[in-house]
């Protein structure tokens, strides 16, 4: 049977300044879908397109967009998992490798963690759980008294320094105790 008329059902699909709107909004725009005073015509001539209030300025909506732009494109959506799978592998296992050593070894491990969590879920949740045992382990201690604290940041020197010994000592072959011990025995 053929029937007359438009092919789409105007009653199901979104009104164009309305779409439009929503768009502009996601892509970090405020929008007004208001006419003007006497019925006059927005910067694109037609009555009712949505006009572009201001832009908002913040970084992390301009990411958000860049990438439900690139997620947008099937090829791009695979692109941007294989580039952020790499990414955060590369930062991940730098950091592994320079948690032995002094330092950023933990802070680029969680950094990677947080290019991981851009695009799965999996780090996001896992990123998570990490905030939130470092947010409540700050918080125990900085709700303790100052003897505590200072015992807290003894233990804490004590313990990087054990590590970079033993980092010298089995890495580099360096034996800082060693050396210390005979240059006191000698002089």
């Amino acid at each position: 049977m053929v029937r007359r008329g438009p092919a789409v059902d105007p009653t199901t699909t979104a009104d164009p300044p309305k779409g439009a709107a929503r768009a502009a909004e996601r892509r970090g725009y405020g929008v007004s879908t208001e006419r003007s005073e006497g019925g006059s015509r927005g910067s694109s001539g037609r009555p009712g397109v949505p006009v572009v209030a201001r832009r908002r300025s913040s970084w992390r909506e301009r990411v958000h967009t860049t990438l439900e732009l690139i997620r947008a494109n099937p090829t791009g959506r695979i692109t941007l998992k294989i580039f952020i799978a790499i990414a955060g592998a590369i930062v991940v296992t730098v950091g592994i490798a320079l948690i032995p050593l002094p330092g950023p070894g933990w802070l680029l491990v969680i950094a990677g963690l947080g290019i991981w969590a851009v695009e799965y879920h999996w780090a996001r949740r896992l990123l998570g759980f990490t905030r939130r045992h470092v947010h409540a382990w700050t918080r125990w201690a900085t709700s303790r008294s100052l003897p505590v604290r200072i015992v807290l940041g003894a233990v804490g020197l004590v313990f990087l320094a054990v590590v970079v010994w033993l980092s010298l000592k089995y890495s580099l072959g360096i034996d800082l105790v060693a050396r210390a011990l005979h240059y006191l025995a000698t002089h």
